[in-house]
């Protein structure tokens, strides 16, 4: 889709990249700027323990820079800032993360790249807003932004998502801007700077947990893996053969089609189970009752009645057993840098007309 498309990423660690990674795996030639000072993007260097350390590259770089051309060129050498600007005057779109004045510090702000290319889209993620000079990872901004504070169980102390998931999230609207102000240069012919902060990007993906409060006064506390408006609902049962499974009932006839399959009929008659909302108030006997039913069946048992009664259940599973599906291998993509999954998943499909 993007085969003629030119992109310069001047971003680096996840948020940035990942836009790139994006728009390479659609066909755009995304050429990824790296600082030889440094040796290159911070997360080539961002390694576990068991990784070669000798090697130029990480798991994490692999994880957003497929398929791009990498230059190590210095901001601060004036040679190489020409070779930056002879490569943004033939691009379409330059990515970068700047925090405030770093891109008039290197001379690579809006404002110096519209006079080398007047139709260019510029895309920008940053911490705390354009007037904002704090720089942040993914984790200051799950801590401020209450994702910390709602995530984890009643008995642990605020956890962070084990993916950087505001980065993840800024990723893709900033993805959403830049092919906004693609669409808008079609028609217009006209290019545009697109900006994304990753404090606005979390507080807006707070979604349902922002409502209950904006709307009740009610925060959510930590509940684990529990829903605060459903049940039951991210529920673990634990079954004989010592694999486990997280229910997702969503309905009054999905719990009575549960409760069938787990032969607690009786359960659907009392008043305190009869609806959601009183599910949700008496989650915790409830979970009672289900595990101590449904530790006689076997995991198979139970996920096949399951998925014969269109009941929405999940098999929870370590990296290794996911890897093992044919349907997650399909989502595997490998390059030098080494493999990675797929950033693009959507499918656009064509009907093919008979003439």
């Amino acid at each position: 889709m993007f085969k003629d498309i030119q992109i310069v990423e001047l971003a680096g660690v996840l948020a940035g990249p990942a836009v790139g990674a994006f728009f390479a795996e659609l066909g755009a030639t995304v050429i990824k700027i790296e600082n030889p000072e440094t040796n290159g993007d911070v997360t080539r260097h961002w390694k576990l323990p068991n990784e070669d350390p000798s090697a130029n590259t990480s798991a994490y770089f692999a994880s957003v820079n497929y398929k791009k051309s990498h230059l190590f060129l210095n901001y601060n050498d004036a040679d190489d800032l020409q070779r930056i600007y002879s490569l943004i005057k033939r691009a379409d779109i330059v990515i970068c993360n700047w925090k405030k004045g770093d891109g008039e510090r290197f001379k690579l702000d809006y404002d110096t790249i519209c006079n080398l290319k007047p139709d260019i889209i510029y895309a920008n993620i940053n911490s705390f807003g354009e007037e904002e000079d704090r720089v942040a990872f993914d984790v200051v901004l799950q801590a401020e932004t209450g994702w910390m504070y709602m995530n984890g169980s009643p008995s642990s102390p605020p956890t962070k998502l084990p993916v950087a998931i505001i980065d993840l999230f800024a990723a893709h609207q900033l993805k959403e801007g830049v092919l906004t102000a693609l669409i808008k240069k079609l028609k217009t012919g006209k290019g545009s700077k697109v900006s994304v902060s990753l404090f606005d990007v979390a507080v807006s993906s707070l979604a349902n947990q922002a409502a209950n409060y904006l709307n009740t006064g009610v925060f959510p506390e930590r509940i684990g893996s529990l829903h605060p408006n459903i049940a039951p609902y991210g529920e673990i049962i634990t079954f004989k053969d010592g694999e486990q499974v997280v229910l997702a009932i969503g309905s009054d006839r999905q719990f009575r089609a549960l409760c069938k399959i787990a032969g607690c009929t009786d359960l659907c008659g009392v008043d305190k189970y009869a609806t959601n909302s009183d599910r949700v108030i008496n989650r915790n006997t409830l979970h009672g009752l289900l595990q101590s039913k449904m530790q006689k069946m076997t995991s198979d048992e139970f996920i096949y009645a399951c998925r014969q009664d269109n009941i929405p259940v999940g098999i929870i599973r370590n990296m290794e057993q996911l890897f093992e599906l044919e349907s997650a291998q399909r989502l595997i993509l490998e390059d030098e840098n080494g493999q990675r999954v797929k950033s693009v998943v959507f499918k656009i499909e064509e009907k093919q007309l008979v003439s």
